[in-house]
């Protein structure tokens, strides 16, 4: 496999924005019209405090001279979790409606998102421990949409590596489907392969 994994600063996020969105909407099933809401979002999450961000390039098609990226083909961000973020409020009220409450410190895991032409090749592994490589929060949580038996390639992803449940059968504003909320302790090197 050819595929790099690299890390973007906000402006090569930014460049590489329609990219990453398009590689979220196939993998996600999304109609195209979901980019024109998220890309504003998007953009205002790589400016929250601890924000970074890794990808997944195919290797260019051509190259001149030096270093030069293929297209995006897998994306993973997050930053660190904070009252009055959407997410943190959303998972606070379901926590709280079963007597729980978030961590003080923790590492939202975005978005992890890989092209289907892509799955399947050990790319999301890639991207999750790089992103977590240098994390200094003690905990990493995520949401993701549930399945029938927990039977997808994102599931196996997170089981493997360790995430627990911390909230399941969530709906969150704006989305009739189900989620879970997952977390696991850091660093990731008890990761189990």
């Amino acid at each position: 496999m050819d595929t790099v994994i690299s890390r973007l600063d906000p402006g090569d996020f930014r460049d590489r924005l329609p990219e990453a969105l398009g590689v979220y909407v196939d993998a996600m099933g999304y109609p195209t019209q979901v980019v024109r809401s998220r890309a504003p979002a998007w953009m205002e999450h790589s400016h929250r405090e601890g924000w970074s961000c890794v990808a997944a390039f195919d290797p260019p098609r051509r190259r001149l001279i030096g270093h030069a990226r293929g297209p995006l083909v897998g994306i993973c961000y997050g930053y660190r979790g904070a009252p009055g973020q959407w997410w943190y409020e959303q998972v606070s009220r379901g926590l709280r409606d079963h007597d729980h409450h978030l961590p003080e410190d923790y590492v939202e895991l975005t978005e992890l998102h890989v092209a289907p032409s892509h799955q399947g090749r050990g790319l999301g592994t890639m991207l999750l421990t790089e992103f977590l490589s240098d994390r200094t929060e003690p905990v990493v949580l995520l949401s993701t949409p549930e399945v029938d038996d927990e039977a997808n390639g994102a599931w196996r992803l997170y089981r493997s590596h360790g995430f627990t449940d911390v909230l399941r059968d969530y709906r969150f504003d704006g989305d009739a489907r189900p989620f879970a909320v997952l977390g696991r302790p850091l660093p990731l090197l008890e990761a189990r392969e």
